[in-house]
């Protein structure tokens, strides 16, 4: 099956842990995974990683994609450099295309008024509120948390992350296997070892 790639944005200090999970099985079922930088220019992440985006944000269409996946980094937290990739969140909700933001990167979805009446979660009710968003009756104390085409997690949980992004798309694993992944590499389950490769 002919899938379209998954857009993930990377910048400067992005959190390069965050995402691995998901990205990692999304590629091993065939999912390409294309990287997205401000511009084409190489970013680095906090782990020192140096990354040479395929191609910049301005050239990403939501039409071309399945998912753009936005780690945190320290730069959500340190001005308006990011402010960019939240707008291009937007652009992806309204055209129907999901988006999963991790850490840093819901206090950036959270200052675009994206978070306002959705469902959502981060890595303290709090850390949200500085931003003078509107959504705190709406923020839920979980590991991750999909609304629609939005998926939200904390900094903490890049696990549950990957599962309700699976969930989302629906062709990675579903329903006993996807339950048996997420126990096997958040709960370190013997047992769900059996079940995911039964």
């Amino acid at each position: 099956m002919s899938r379209k790639p998954v857009h993930l944005a990377v910048y400067d200090t992005f959190a390069d842990w965050e995402t691995g999970h998901t990205t990692a099985w999304l590629a091993r079922v065939g999912y390409e995974i294309r990287t997205v930088g401000p511009s084409a220019a190489q970013v680095t992440s906090i782990g020192g990683l140096c990354v040479q985006p395929a191609l910049s944000l301005a050239e990403l269409r939501p039409e071309d994609s399945s998912l753009l996946i936005l780690p945190g980094a320290d730069l959500w937290d340190t001005g308006d450099d990011l402010a960019p990739f939240a707008r291009t969140a937007r652009a992806f909700l309204d055209a129907g295309v999901p988006v999963a933001a991790i850490c840093g990167a819901t206090a950036g979805l959270a200052r675009e008024g994206l978070l306002d009446d959705r469902a959502h979660t981060s890595g303290a009710a709090m850390y949200l509120a500085v931003s003078g968003y509107k959504g705190g009756e709406r923020y839920v104390e979980a590991d991750a948390v999909t609304d629609g085409d939005l998926i939200t997690a904390g900094p903490t949980e890049p696990v549950a992350f990957a599962r309700e992004v699976f969930g989302r798309l629906g062709d990675v694993f579903e329903g006993e296997k996807l339950d048996a992944w997420y126990r096997l590499f958040h709960d370190s389950d013997p047992a769900a070892y059996e079940t995911l490769n039964s």
